[in-house]
């Protein structure tokens, strides 16, 4: 079906909107049709809504001009940044408008006492920014290194330490907002004020009238004020009537937590917290969850600054992980935990808060000695555990369930009897799986199930666990429904139970002030059905192990290299489920529909990189799926092409370095201009069969001497140059012209090292080529053959090997025997060449990009550590993950690479010299799209150093 029949089948005013966006905007930014729309609709909540347009805006004009198109069709909008949120509050079924990729300003305010953040800024990338002052950001939600600062501050987003004294509410300074009529306002600009005031009298005027009926009711500006001295994000935020006077403040405190449904946050500064630079950390065991409260509430009136409370159930689900105490399987039934956390500006302070948090619970008998752990490594170990708990029940769920977090807030005086009895309810009502863990200091608690919507009886169990769940919270403990996820659509019918009949007739008062024909994110925090929570509920059928996991968190995506051209991690395992539906159904115009558009968006812009199993709560590799569904979608002739490269690598090796000589000996005749429109216009004649040039292409490789050297020294190292090393040489831009293989070989020889080469070199691979196409037997084979030389030329591991491509590295240690001790380059320099080597930093600004597979290895921070040693300032730039080349993907995927390093040169100053990595064909990419060369680290380290003396 084309864009336009798309556009046909609209509904009138949709169909009017969509044609005044495609008069603003190009059409790859507006999104029609079902496989689009499902992919980008998606969000981490157990809610599925497909928007009818999907729209992504790049900066506040147009967030303006959108608004103002929808007012004049009367089309619902609701934005969208991370979609991590968990209450179904970024979902519609209208337009979506996506920021997701843009909005990403910054700025530290002198003294770094403010920052300003555009909502597409990840939480983790602003306490980067702010990490050289000592400082953060105040909400410190557990989804910080995805979430984005617009969700943040629209969900009133806190923590386990922020509470309700540091979170967006508490240390918002001021926004620039855009209103549904498209109209702005610049919270911290007297004259954007001023305009305001005129402009918007009547909403200004309203918000001043509620806030003067709250303030002649005492008895509901008395419960107002109780309500929020625990942490609540039920309905709107109406203390802001009672904590200020000034209508523009109150405006700007109800827009913190109001979900996307009173304005649109074009920008937020916030004042910022100090980040204390000494920890410490207990995990504290007590018989039963009531001696782990008394020990909270002992705690609360101290200098802690977390304490997070683990019941039996919880700590049973993690009890087998890797690394947990063996003693977790002895405890008693009834048993729980507190983990405490303390801080300090120094040791000493530190010290002192150690020592007061264990005088206020020495009266409450432990089941073990009480210790805190200042080593970072040790008690990152005890925040493991609290860690592991969502991964453990998510992870282990039947295929086909959901995994749903709801968290409530008890006045903390009543949390034990609260937790217990959330216990009964969830086992009660068929959810014995469930695990409860709490924001204890805030008595925020969060419960975890797994329910299963395709069956009813689970979805009816559901409904009456929720049921069951509010009442006891509001009519027994008067606390909140929400803490800190939001009310969304699952807790929007019962705002009104929570609040009462008169608040909840102010909150629909200031809905219409703000959004009188309820454009904004409707459905969302008020609603006038009392089933939506039971509508569109979410199913997860089984696609693959590999996948089936996946809860569409949506933690993924920051790292996800295609993330802004085609779909993440997340929208392809939503496709496969959608498809793996269809096929259910034996709808097969369907499931053809979205497999065909599911080749170029899903497969062949995946990168499979496998950084996205680096963040994801459960442990999915979306890339090894992929490499899996290439396998069972390749033909017959492309498996014959695959073993056919397989049994005469050598030849194709060379042949790839005879190439590229002739491609260099083609540019040294024509010149980079009609080189480059030689070889576009050949792509577009010849799609997927002409890879991309650029003036960073490499050379072919130089010819190698592969032969055995003794330096003298007894140090032995048997090195394995990549096949990409044995084809590429330098590109005719790269400052070093040697082959990568020679300065290896001259880091070594400084070092001292004798030199020992498998057999064979010219036939060996470690078959990640033919992996990464689905060649999968291939691949084992070619690995199996490396493996057998490597243990001939190591003395059966006696000898350490090097290869000098970190890909073919990680490669070769997921394949090959552990015995064999196997580095790449930054390994092998860093443990064991530099104590033989005298560094004498260059004097320049380098840039530094770590690959992914280095990422994977755990090799950050002593990429990083070599680099700083070799170079007087090393520049790595933000938000840079994988850069997108995936192997030879970047040469007929470039937009994949473009993509992906979108950000690079903004972010790397003129005084740059050169880049480094250690991947040939990654640094392809990363040349071409800095502007400047990057080459292998080796060559870095190499201009550095000299041999020491012995």
């Amino acid at each position: 079906m084309s864009a336009d029949s798309h556009a046909a089948s609209l509904p009138a005013a949709h169909k009017e909107f969509h044609d005044r966006m495609l008069g603003l905007l190009p059409s790859d930014r507006v999104f029609l049709g079902p496989f689009h729309t499902l992919a980008l609709g998606d969000d981490a909540s157990f809610y599925r809504l497909v928007p009818k347009i999907v729209v992504k805006v790049k900066d506040a004009g147009e967030v303006a001009w959108l608004l103002r198109a929808a007012s004049d069709t009367g089309v619902a909008v609701t934005f969208r940044t991370a979609g991590t949120s968990l209450s179904g509050q970024a979902l519609t079924d209208s337009v979506l408008v996506y920021l997701a990729g843009h909005f990403r300003g910054s700025r530290v305010h002198p003294g770094a006492g403010h920052v300003s953040l555009e909502p597409g800024v990840i939480g983790a990338e602003a306490n980067v920014l702010l990490a050289p002052f000592g400082r953060k950001i105040g909400p410190d939600p557990a989804s910080i290194g995805a979430c984005m600062i617009g969700g943040i501050a629209a969900n009133n987003s806190s923590g386990m330490c922020c509470g309700t004294a540091e979170n967006s509410y508490k240390t918002v300074e001021s926004m620039k907002l855009v209103f549904v009529d498209g109209d702005s306002l610049d919270t911290a600009d007297p004259v954007s004020k001023a305009r305001f005031a005129v402009t918007h009298a009547a909403l200004l005027s309203e918000l001043s009238a509620i806030r003067a009926e709250i303030l002649a009711d005492p008895e509901l500006a008395a419960r107002i004020r109780r309500k929020f001295k625990i942490k609540n994000t039920t309905g709107y935020g109406i203390n802001a009537f009672v904590d200020f006077e000034d209508p523009f403040d109150i405006l700007l405190h109800l827009v913190i937590g109001s979900e996307g449904t009173l304005a649109f946050i074009a920008e937020v500064t916030y004042r910022t917290v100090v980040e204390h630079p000494f920890k410490a950390s207990a995990l504290m065991f007590y018989p039963s969850i009531a001696d782990a409260c008394r020990a909270t509430m002992a705690l609360q009136t101290g200098t802690v600054s977390a304490v997070e409370l683990m019941d039996r159930a919880s700590l049973r689900s993690v009890e087998d992980k890797p690394g947990m105490p063996g003693f977790l399987k002895d405890l008693g039934p009834d048993a729980a935990a507190i983990l405490v956390e303390v801080r300090g500006a120094d040791k000493a302070e530190l010290l002192a808060r150690i020592d007061a948090a264990l005088a206020r619970v020495s009266g409450i008998e432990p089941l073990f000695p009480l210790v805190f752990m200042d080593n970072k490594d040790d008690y990152e170990k005890l925040w493991n555990i609290r860690r592991g708990l969502f991964t453990s029940v998510g992870g282990a769920r039947k295929p086909g369930s959901a995994v749903i977090i709801e968290d409530v807030v008890f006045p903390i005086e009543h949390l034990a009897e609260g937790t217990v009895e959330l216990q009964r309810l969830m086992a009660g009502h068929g959810f014995p799986e469930g695990i409860i863990f709490c924001h204890a200091l805030e008595g925020n608690l969060h419960f975890v199930f797994c329910p299963d919507f395709a069956d009813p009886v689970s979805v009816a169990n559901y409904e009456k666990l929720i049921n069951d769940v509010t009442s006891m919270v509001v009519g027994r403990y008067d606390g909140s429904l929400k803490g800190e996820h939001g009310t969304g659509r699952n807790m929007a019918p019962f705002v009104e139970m929570e609040w009462g009949r008169t608040a909840y007739a102010l909150m629909r008062r200031l809905k219409r002030a703000f959004d009188p024909h309820n454009l904004l994110n409707p459905g969302v925090i008020l609603t006038d059905d009392p089933q939506v929570h039971m509508k569109n509920l979410k199913s997860l059928p089984p696609v693959s192990p590999l996948i089936d996991p996946c809860i569409e968190c949506g933690y993924c995506e920051s790292v996800c290299p295609s993330r802004n051209v085609t779909t993440t991690p997340r929208q392809r395992i939503t496709l496969q489920r959608h498809m793996a539906l269809a096929a259910a159904k034996g709808d097969k115009g369907e499931y053809d529909l979205f497999h065909d558009a599911y080749a170029y968006f899903g497969n062949q812009t995946c990168a499979a990189d496998g950084l996205c199993a680096t963040v994801c709560p459960v442990g999915v590799d979306t890339g090894v799926f992929t490499k899996d569904y290439r396998r069972r979608e390749a033909t017959a002739r492309g498996r014959a092409i695959g073993k056919w490269v397989a049994d005469h690598y050598g030849l194709v090796t060379n042949l790839s370095r005879q190439g590229l000589r002739l491609s260099h000996a083609v540019h040294g005749l024509l010149g980079t201009r009609a080189m480059t429109a030689m070889t576009h216009g050949l792509r577009r004649l010849a799609p997927g069969l002409v890879p991309y040039w650029t003036p960073c292409a490499p050379k072919g490789a130089p010819k190698t001497c592969l032969r055995d050297t003794v330096a003298g020294k007894g140090r032995q190292v048997v090195y394995f140059p990549s096949c990409t090393t044995r084809a590429m040489g330098p590109s005719a831009l790269d400052p070093d012209q040697r082959g990568l293989y020679e300065a290896v070989m001259s880091v070594l020889a400084k070092a001292g090292y004798d030199v020992v080469f498998p057999e064979g070199m010219k036939e060996l691979c470690c078959g990640l080529t033919l992996e990464s196409k689905g060649m999968k037997d291939d691949a084992a084979r070619k690995a199996a053959e490396l493996e057998g030389a490597l243990r001939l030329a190591s003395g059966d591991g006696a000898i350490p090997i090097l290869c000098d491509a970190s890909p073919c590295l990680y490669t070769m240690r997921c394949q090959v025997e552990p015995k064999l001790k196997l580095h790449e380059p930054v390994e092998c320099i860093h443990d064991h060449c530099l104590k033989y080597l005298d560094i004498r930093p260059v004097d320049e600004t380098v840039a530094l990009h770590v690959s992914c597979s280095s990422v994977k290895m755990g090799l950050s921070a002593r990429f990083n550590a070599l680099a700083r040693a070799c170079a007087r300032e090393v520049v790595v730039p933000r938000g840079i993950h994988c850069c997108g080349f995936a192997g030879d993907r970047g040469f007929f995927y470039p937009e994949l690479n473009a993509a992906a390093l979108a950000d690079l040169r903004p972010q790397l100053p003129g005084s740059t010299t050169a880049g480094y990595s250690n991947s040939r064909t990654c640094e392809i990419g990363l040349s071409h799209h800095a502007g400047g060369p990057y080459q292998s680290i080796v060559y870095l380290v190499d201009r550095a150093s000299r041999a020491k003396a012995e």
